[in-house]
This record gives C-alpha cells, structure tokens and sequence, in this order.
C-alpha cells in the first residue's frame, strides 16, 4: 500500500510534465504568430495584406498574411489548436490530482470556510465554467466593440474572482484557481471561437464563396485577449511556489496587479514588434508595481503555533498520531525539519517556511505526511544538502511511520 505513494507522486509528474510541455508549444505559437502579425510589412502592393522576411536556423522564410482569406484555398494547411487543448486538459488532470484529490490538505481552508471537500470542488470546477460564460457574454454584447472597455471590464473581474476564491480556498489553491479560471477563458476562446470562425472561412473558399470579415475581426479580439492574459497565467501557474505571493492577507490584490505587470510587458513587446518605437515607461511601470507587490507581501497570513495545535484533524491525521511510531517520527522532524519548518523560523537568513509548509505541531506533521515519506524518508530531498545530518536509520523510521499509517486506512 505504501508504494501507491510513490505512484502517484510519478503520476502528478508525468501529468505536470505534460502540461509544461503543451503550454511552452502553445505560448510559443501564440507568441510568434503576434509578433508576426505585428511586424508585417504592410507597405507592399499586392494581395496580401502584409508580408516578412525572416531568417532562423540557417535558413530564409518568406511569410505572407491575407487579411480574409487567400483567393482559393491552398493544398496544406496547418491548424494550430491542440497546443491549446492538451494545455488545458493537462492543467485541469492536474487540478484534480493536486487540488481535489488532495483537497483536505491544499484545497479547502476551515478558518475561511466551514466547506466539505465535495463543495469545494464542486465551487472549483464551477466557477471555472461560469467564468468563461459571463466572458463570453460580455464579448459578444455591444462592449464587443469597445476593446479597451472590454479589458478593463475583464480586469475588475479578475479582481473580484481573485477576492472570491481567497475568501474560501488556500492561498495556494486560490492563486491556482484564477490562473485556471483565466486560461479556461482563454482555451475556450480557441475551442469555441477563433478555431469555429477559421473553419467558416475555409468552408467558404472551399465553396467559392468570399468569406465574411467579420470572423477575422471577432477571432482577432480573442486572440489580443489571449496575447495580454498569458503572462499572468504564467505566474499564477508559479506562485505556489512561493509563499509571500499566495500567502499573505495580500494575496489577491498581488493576483492584481500581476495582471497589470502582465499588460505593461507585453505592451512593450507589442509596440516593438509592430515597429512602434519602444516605450520603455511600460519597465518603468512594471518595476513599479513589482516593488508595490513585494511591499504587499511583507505581512505573511499564518496562523500562530497555538492556533495550529487547536485546529482539528481529520480522521487520517488523527491516525498517524496514534501510531506507537509516530513518536519517534515527531522528534525526527522537529530535531531535523523544523528549524526551517517554522511559524517563525530560526534557520538565520530566513523569515518564512520554504513553500509555507510549517512541521512544529502534531497535526503539522500528520497533514504532511506523504510530503515527509517522499521528501525525507524515500528520497534525500529533505534536508537539503542533508544541512542537520539526518541519518539513514531516522530516514527507516519515517518510512515505518508512514507504512504503518498507511496498512492502516
């Protein structure tokens, strides 16, 4: 039973790796086709609407971009879509495996909300749907037609998901969760619209029918939308590792203005690839709003040392200080974890607990059990650099521990 441990840490790997993987093909594309389109040079007569010359790889490109469609419609044709969708599917497997299968450790907060874990999934995966819907919504009404409205609307929204999901979730989930909820938008915005109007064009040419612009236009918006949301998405995919980001009463005002750092660089990025100039006020700003997030930050939110030993545990975390081996597994990690592992750590040089994982209390320890087994018992990840000499007799007894917990459920 013990080994399913090690299982499914490989399986949370492979699916993160996966993810990894997708989403560097599909920031890629989606970067290269902005700055493409961007730079085109659109001073040239002819059919096209713009073209370039590019040199890569020792080799030289002639690329040109027809604002419709192409008069008839060529032998090959290259869709660029499931960087998109295996991005998405990849991030929502490992929602599951991280958040919701172990929802009690990382999902559901009680000091924020008295929820059982079936509501708190059931909150995660609904809001992920309706937030793509309101986007939708609002896209498709008059506010389609006033881009800039439509992103500030977009931005307050963002603001109060992230209030929301910090009222309920952990401060990790709720980072995670609007980092989902906005790449859902944004997968969605493919799925739905960009790649359902490109397939119209194309039926349309293939029919000899000249194709409508209009779907051109609504594709381009969604795509702008995806170009300054991606940023963003990157950090918040990130910010559980860093508990001053997702840990601080703070939290979803930083959530904020990562946005804003999100739509300043790639303003700059833009301009220079549309030959603009090169607004370097957007550093300036984004400088700005860093150091304002890094003063945010200075107030972490954790509970005190008595509030965590109050605080109840469930029925497995309750069994694993029961174990007649526990004993001797709670003097190892306070002896050799905890001296960084602290609500206020003595480890000189630092101020809080790596990844805001704490292991002072009884329950610390029992609700970090799987983490202790894999990081300290089966591999030596922990401590680092092996810094307080844990031996491989303590490692032994870390793993009885935990074996014994485990024969157990």
């Amino acid at each position: 039973m013990y080994d399913l441990a090690i299982l499914w840490d490989w399986a949370e790997f492979a699916v993160r790796w996966l993810h990894v993987i997708t989403a560097i093909a599909w920031i890629g594309s989606s970067f290269y086709f902005i700055a493409l389109d961007l730079g085109l040079n659109r001073n040239i007569p002819g059919p096209a609407d713009g073209e370039e010359w590019q040199v890569h790889g020792g080799g030289f490109y002639h690329i040109q971009k027809y604002l419709v469609a192409p008069e008839a419609m060529p032998e090959h044709l290259i869709w660029f879509k499931w960087e998109s969708y295996w991005t998405w599917l990849s991030g929502a497997a490992l929602l599951m495996i991280v958040y919701w299968a172990g929802g009690e450790l990382y999902l559901i907060e009680p000091e924020k909300a008295d929820l059982a874990l079936w509501q708190g999934i059931l909150i995660s995966a609904a809001s992920l749907t309706i937030g793509w819907l309101l986007y939708d919504f609002l896209c498709k009404s008059p506010l389609g037609e006033q881009p800039t409205l439509l992103m500030l609307l977009l931005f307050v929204i963002l603001i109060a998901m992230s209030w929301g999901y910090h009222q309920i979730f952990t401060g990790r989930a709720a980072m995670l969760h609007l980092g989902a909820f906005t790449a859902t938008i944004m997968t969605a915005n493919v799925f739905f619209i960009i790649m359902p109007n490109q397939r119209i064009v194309v039926a349309d040419l293939k029919a000899g029918r000249t194709p409508d612009p209009k779907y051109g236009k609504i594709a381009k918006l969604r795509s702008t939308h995806n170009n300054y949301l991606t940023l963003p998405v990157i950090f918040l995919m990130l910010s559980n590792h860093y508990p001053l980001a997702f840990a601080t009463p703070h939290s979803w005002a930083i959530a904020g203005l990562v946005f804003l750092m999100g739509v300043t660089i790639r303003h700059w990025f833009n301009t220079q690839h549309a030959r603009a100039g090169a607004p370097h006020w957007t550093w300036a700003v984004t400088v700005i709003l860093f150091i304002l997030i890094a003063w945010l930050s200075s107030a972490p939110m954790t509970e005190t040392y008595e509030e965590a030993e109050a605080r109840p545990l469930t029925p497995t975390e309750t069994r694993f200080t029961e174990l007649a081996e526990f004993e001797e597994a709670e003097a190892i990690v306070l002896g050799r974890c905890s001296m960084c592992h602290a609500r206020e750590p003595v480890w000189e040089g630092m101020y809080w607990a790596p990844k805001g994982v704490h292991l002072e209390t009884a329950g610390d320890i029992a609700r970090h059990a799987r983490q202790i087994y894999l990081q300290a018992g089966r591999s030596h990840a922990m401590p680092p650099a092996n810094i307080t000499y844990m031996t491989e007799d303590e490692r032994r007894e870390i793993i009885a521990w935990y074996r014994a917990g485990q024969s157990g459920s």
